[in-house]
């Protein structure tokens, strides 16, 4: 199975890699354009600032490479900043940037609440998605993060979550599918969402 992890330097790699393996699957750890020509699946993990991620992904080269993927509708995981780094701008740090691949701007959440929002929540379907097949409405996942993603089209969402707001927890448009919180991180239910984007990824 040839499943590349984009490493930028600040991503959970170690983490993502040993629950790949627990669903059977050995993924390469991809840190230049060259080490994604054989990928079948792209998978981007993600942890820190957008300005940083984004910064590491120009200087390697990836930032290209991954919107060319998407582009073309090649099957791609994205992970909490992998999620966010997706759409057009963050207010993080003063504004960034961002891919531009999923319209819309990633925003701090509400003024009022802890951040970051650090632990298990609910994840509530908004439609159907074979990502989460076999996976209970209502399910736990854990989070990490300070900021949401608010696409400008609706329809990409898929989940969402409550904490001071109703926020987007994933996303899925064609192969592209990202979630905020960590699968890596969310027990057996995680490890069932990555063997999900593996099973359709890989067919």
């Amino acid at each position: 199975m040839n499943v590349a992890i984009i490493d930028y330097g600040a991503g959970n790699i170690r983490s993502v890699l040993s629950a790949l393996r627990s669903v059977g699957c050995h993924a390469t750890v991809a840190q230049s354009p060259s080490n994604l020509r054989s990928a079948r699946a792209v998978i981007l993990p993600g942890v820190g600032a957008a300005a940083d991620t984004m910064e590491n992904l120009r200087s390697r080269g990836l930032a290209d490479v991954i919107v060319d993927w998407i582009r073309a509708d090649r099957p791609f995981l994205g992970i909490c900043m992998g999620l966010q780094v997706l759409f057009t701008e963050s207010e993080e740090g003063g504004g960034q940037d961002c891919l531009g691949v999923i319209p819309g701007r990633v925003r701090r959440l509400p003024r009022g609440m802890k951040v970051p929002h650090m632990g298990w929540n609910q994840v509530h379907y908004t439609r159907d998605i074979a990502l989460f097949d076999g996976i209970p409405e209502g399910s736990d996942f854990y989070f990490v993060h300070s900021f949401v993603a608010e696409p400008t089209d609706h329809s990409v969402i898929a989940t969402e979550t409550e904490y001071g707001t109703r926020f987007c927890s994933a996303i899925q448009r064609g192969n592209l599918v990202a979630t905020q919180f960590h699968p890596e991180k969310s027990g057996p239910l995680g490890l069932r969402v990555y063997a999900n984007f593996l099973r359709d990824a890989l067919h």
